[in-house]
């Protein structure tokens, strides 16, 4: 297993999740309620396949041998690029799940907060997987050892197993399909 194509081919299901996430906002925006299962639903894959299941990835497999092993220009593109946009990310999440409870407590101007969280994660994230697909995997392929990058393509394919043994890829995979006929996508 290719676990930087892999990485790939996750960043492709998250731009879909961000799809959904915005046609999402924009039924609210057209006066529509907010559905809040939907949402709850796209936190969920959020927090589960993007964060905990592909971030996992890039944070224990990838990003510390970048540091570790090319220093200098990897270490500042990852600790000052890549972790802190994970953690922007996370607290948008964070931000979106509590102006989620606010709205559904019935406060009128917790909307804007959920779209403006909700819109600044997609936009966030979208020039996130750019700069990862980019410039980060492309230097990490150039520039880490070939022993390297296959320790890190073996230790995919172990979380992957054990992730699909739980049935996680299947999980989230189904749940955004759902969403996307849902919402026409």
């Amino acid at each position: 297993m290719d676990g930087i194509a892999l990485m790939i081919e996750e960043h492709g299901n998250i731009k879909r999740m961000l799809a959904v996430i915005r046609k999402a906002c924009l039924t609210v925006l057209d006066g529509q309620e907010i559905n809040y299962e939907d949402f709850a639903q796209m936190t969920d894959f959020v927090k589960n396949y993007a964060d905990n299941h592909h971030h996992g990835k890039e944070e224990k497999f990838l990003f510390n041998r970048m540091i570790d092993e090319i220093g200098g220009a990897a270490e500042k593109l990852v600790k000052y690029g890549m972790l802190v946009e994970h953690d922007l990310g996370r607290l948008y999440m964070m931000d979106l799940k509590e102006a989620l409870e606010r709205a559904k407590s019935g406060d009128p101007e917790a909307k804007l907060d959920v779209i403006a969280n909700a819109i600044s994660y997609t936009h966030l994230l979208t020039r996130h997987i750019d700069k990862e697909d980019n410039a980060a995997y492309t230097f990490a392929k150039r520039e880490l050892p070939r022993e390297t990058l296959a320790q890190i393509d073996k230790e995919c394919d172990s979380f992957e197993q054990e992730e699909g043994a739980k049935g996680t890829q299947k999980k989230y995979l189904q749940m955004l399909q759902q969403l996307e006929e849902k919402y026409n996508l």
